[in-house]
This record gives C-alpha cells, sequence and structure tokens, in this order.
C-alpha cells in the first residue's frame, strides 16, 4: 500500500522504528494532491513549503529521539471553517476570501503543538450551510468513489480528502451531520463529539448550540487517537465541558457480547433507499452474530426533527453572520466606479448581496423570520420546546439501550446538481444526523457496505451524552469483523 492511503498510526509505527521519514510521508501526500486535486476539488489551500518545511523539523526531532506523541509527523488537513493562524480561513465563502486569523482554533493549537503537519485547509459548504459541497465559492467537491457524485457535506472537502489519499487525517464540523453524512458519502470513519467536549473556540460559529469539531479518518483507532488530543476543558469556550477525558483507545476492545443495541423504526420508513436498507439489515446482522441484542425502539418525535433544526439553525445562523458587515475584515463592496458607498447601510446590504452565496441567503432570511417581532414564540420558541421533547426520546430510549444504530443517510451519495435546485430534498438527506445535534449526543458513522454501483453507504451508532467509549468499542468491534473500511475507491 502507498504511503498516503496508511491510517494514521500505521504512519506512526513506521515513523518510531525509523523505517520512514516524515518528509516522505508529507511528500507521497502532496504528490497525491498534485495527482487528482483537479479531479477531486478537495482544498481551498495547500501549504506546501511550510508542510515541507515542518516535516523536515520533525524528521530532525525524531532523530534525536523524540516520539512524544501518535500525531507526530502525520499530515492533518483542516476544514476551511477552523482558525489556523496565517493560513486563509474563508469558510469557503466570497465575503472572507483573504481572511488570515490572528490566531489558532484550540484544535488547530493542540495539533500543532504535539507535531501533526497541517497540510492544507479543504473545501465546504460555504459557512457549512450545505450537504453536498456544491455550495463553496471555490467550486463543489467531487466524491472519489464517483466523480459525478457528490462527497456530501458540509464537510465534503475533509471526507473527500482523507478518501483520496490527499491526506491521512482530517477535522471537520459538524452541525446537522456535516461529519458523518460526508463519512458515509466517502466510505470513512466520522465522530461528532457530544457537544462540548471538543473546544469551539476559533470555529466559525454557524449555529452556536449545535457546532461541533470531530475527526475524519480511514479507520476507528485512528478516531480514537485524535479525539485523545483534540478533547477537554477549555476556558476560552464558555460552553466547554469541565469533565475528565478518557484514552479513548482503551475502548477498542472486539467484544460487544451482550451490548444492548436499539434499532429506531422512525429511521426504516418512507424515504430510505432499498439498497441502503439492505445494507444496514447486513450490518446489523453482523453484530448480532458477534454477541449483541438488538431490538427496535421507537424515537416518536423523529418526524419534527428536520423542521425544528431549520428553525433553530437558521435563527443561530442569522444571528451569527450579521457580524459579516463589510467594515471589519472580509470583504467590503467597492461601489459604483470604485467609489465608496456614501450611505453605510447600502455598504452593509452591497457588501453581502455580492459575497454571500444563495444558501447562506435563504438561510439568514429563515432565521431572521423566525426571530421577528410576531413570530419568535410561533415558531424559535416552540422548536426550542420540541427540541426539549427529542432530547427525552433520547433520554428513555438509552434506559434501555447502550447505543442506536441507523443508517447514516436515507440515500448513498447523490449526483452534483441532483437535488442543488430543490432545498428540501437537499435539507432531508441530513434527516438521520440532525437528531444527534438537537440532542447534544456523541455519534459516529462507519463503513459497512456498498451499494451495487460500487458507492459506500455509512451506519450510525448514537449514544448518551460522554458515552463515546461505547461507540469506539461498537464502531470498532465491527471493523475488526469487516473490510469494508479497507477498500479503496479506484481513482486513478
Amino acid at each position: 500500500m502507498k504511503v498516503n492511503e496508511l491510517t494514521g498510526h500505521e504512519v506512526h509505527d513506521l515513523l518510531a522504528k525509523k523505517e520512514i521519514r516524515a518528509i516522505e510521508v508529507t511528500e507521497a501526500v502532496l504528490g497525491r494532491i498534485d495527482g487528482v486535486e483537479e479531479k477531486i476539488n478537495a482544498y481551498v489551500t495547500v501549504r506546501r513549503e511550510e508542510a515541507l518545511r515542518e516535516a523536515e523539523e520533525i524528521d530532525s526531532k525524531i532523530q534525536q529521539g523524540e516520539m512524544s506523541s501518535p500525531m507526530m509527523g502525520i499530515p492533518i488537513a483542516i476544514k476551511d471553517n477552523i482558525c489556523t493562524r496565517g493560513v486563509k480561513t474563508t469558510c469557503s465563502s466570497k465575503i472572507l476570501y483573504n481572511f488570515q486569523p490572528p490566531y489558532d482554533a484550540t484544535v488547530v493549537a493542540k495539533l500543532r503543538k504535539v507535531g501533526a503537519i497541517l497540510i492544507g485547509k479543504t473545501n465546504m459548504d460555504e459557512f457549512a450551510m450545505g450537504s453536498s459541497t456544491e455550495n463553496s465559492a471555490f467550486g463543489t467537491t467531487h466524491n472519489p468513489w464517483n466523480l459525478s457524485a457528490v462527497p456530501g457535506g458540509s464537510s465534503g472537502g475533509s471526507a473527500a480528502a482523507v478518501a483520496a489519499g490527499e491526506t491521512i487525517l482530517a477535522l471537520g464540523s459538524d452541525t446537522g451531520g456535516s461529519i458523518r453524512q460526508p463519512a458515509g458519502f466517502c466510505g470513512v470513519v466520522g465522530m461528532k463529539p457530544t457537544y462540548g467536549l471538543v473546544s469551539r473556540y476559533g470555529l466559525v460559529a454557524f449555529a452556536s448550540s449545535l457546532d461541533q469539531i470531530g475527526p475524519i479518518t480511514r479507520d476507528v483507532r485512528d478516531t480514537a487517537i485524535l479525539m485523545n488530543l483534540i478533547c477537554g476543558h477549555d476556558p476560552k469556550d464558555s460552553t466547554s465541558l469541565n469533565v475528565p477525558v478518557p484514552d479513548y483507545t482503551q475502548a477498542l476492545v472486539n467484544d460487544i457480547k451482550g451490548m444492548k443495541i436499539g434499532i429506531p423504526k422512525e429511521y426504516f420508513g418512507e424515504g430510505i433507499d432499498l439498497e441502503v436498507r439492505r445494507t444496514i439489515e447486513k450490518a446489523i446482522e453482523v453484530l448480532k452474530q458477534l454477541g449483541a441484542n438488538i431490538k427496535e425502539t421507537s424515537l416518536p418525535y423523529t418526524e419534527y426533527v428536520v423542521a425544528i433544526y431549520y428553525l433553530i439553525a437558521t435563527a443561530e445562523a442569522s444571528s451569527n453572520l450579521a457580524r459579516y458587515d463589510g467594515v471589519q475584515y472580509g470583504y467590503r463592496t467597492q461601489g459604483t466606479n470604485g467609489k465608496r458607498q456614501s450611505a453605510m447601510v447600502k455598504m452593509y446590504e452591497d457588501s453581502r448581496e455580492e459575497c454571500f452565496g444563495d444558501e447562506v441567503k435563504r438561510r439568514i432570511m429563515l432565521g431572521t423570520y423566525g426571530l421577528s417581532a410576531g413570530y419568535y414564540d410561533a415558531y424559535y420558541l416552540k422548536a426550542q420546546k420540541v427540541r426539549t421533547l427529542i432530547c427525552d426520546d433520547f433520554a428513555q430510549a438509552f434506559k434501555d439501550f447502550h447505543c442506536l444504530l441507523t443508517p447514516t443517510s436515507p440515500t448513498p451519495a447523490f449526483r452534483i446538481g441532483e437535488k442543488i435546485d430543490d432545498p428540501l430534498k437537499m435539507y432531508l438527506s441530513d434527516i438521520f444526523t440532525i437528531s444527534a445535534n438537537l440532542a447534544g449526543l456523541p455519534a459516529i458513522s462507519i463503513p459497512c457496505g456498498f451499494t451495487k454501483e460500487g458507492l459506500p453507504v455509512g451506519m450510525q451508532l448514537m449514544a448518551k451524552p460522554l458515552d463515546e467509549e461505547m461507540l469506539l468499542m461498537v464502531a470498532y468491534t465491527f471493523e475488526q469483523n469487516t473490510d469494508h473500511h479497507l477498500k479503496k475507491p479506484a481513482l486513478m
């Protein structure tokens, strides 16, 4: 297998044994980017010279006997809504086309500290608003398994880069499934941690009560390793949980005998693709054979999750995106003939009109409407009350089950352009992932099979808050007894 196709822990073992150098790993990844990036479009920015220089510095430390972290010398890609000091962070939007943050996000600072090599910033739906990575000011990202299909979104660039061998590891953000859905579409592992377990400091806000940073990797062990490094309390984030962080690699035990897994019947009804359903059912049989006790359960408020999400998320987006006014940073309209606008309000309006994409404008308008006088109680406040009922659904289910199992998405990756003109169809592609964000739960997507056309199918596992270890144990056991995660796209 080529170096750029190895997992992070495999690369670490080779580096520790001095059988390979960090510069070779970085060159292999950059070589792959040179070879396929024109087809994939996974990156907004590639840090070529800087990454090579950092790799040489890491090699020097390793030669001197310093090998302090499993991430040391490992290339990692960062979604372009996570701040990186001195490196453009655009959110794939024209309004931030040349913005260079003066600071690192907490997760980036942690990764730099342990010697990870930041290879670049990945493409995404603008401001993380989308499910296909078609809503980017820098062009659509393509799925490595089928270049005419979407990679999912909004972390499509990160998932595609991992699947295509354009990075070893990646970070994404998940507001309503934006890590898990692209992971499912691209045949890789993606985890959304419990809300507050990973600092959001330096994550450009979309919906602050829903957003969470998490890993995208080739196998479950790499996910556990990354979780060890990025989790933990951060005083810079007021929503950060001050709880002990376990060693998640200790949860990687190939044994689920007696585990109680619930199958919510609402996730297997109308609208689910037949091949997805059959693939998930086969995965369920594997888990049964491994000793899990699997029974049907119910989450009655599932039918409301899309409506509730698109009230709460758009309301928070409306508030968070008000700061992009063309004054402090980012793009400012030049006005007619390059002259400055005479009216400040006109300058605000034109800056936003010229640079926000259609989907971002749509969500800002939806959110502003939901928060407006006369509608706040009828829409936003009611949505928050139903959100509580959705949380209660899960709390009740977890009295009987260790975790819940669902498809990651109702369909495999759809074709580019297929849903872009129908927002409702696009929104429904996240119907199985949204609930975990509304309830603040940890959830993971792992590869569990393929369609007849060779497109990956993802299986989602959800657990009670702060029970990431349970998810990792079940995911790891399934992975150790199947080979879906070992398959690679036939991308030339």
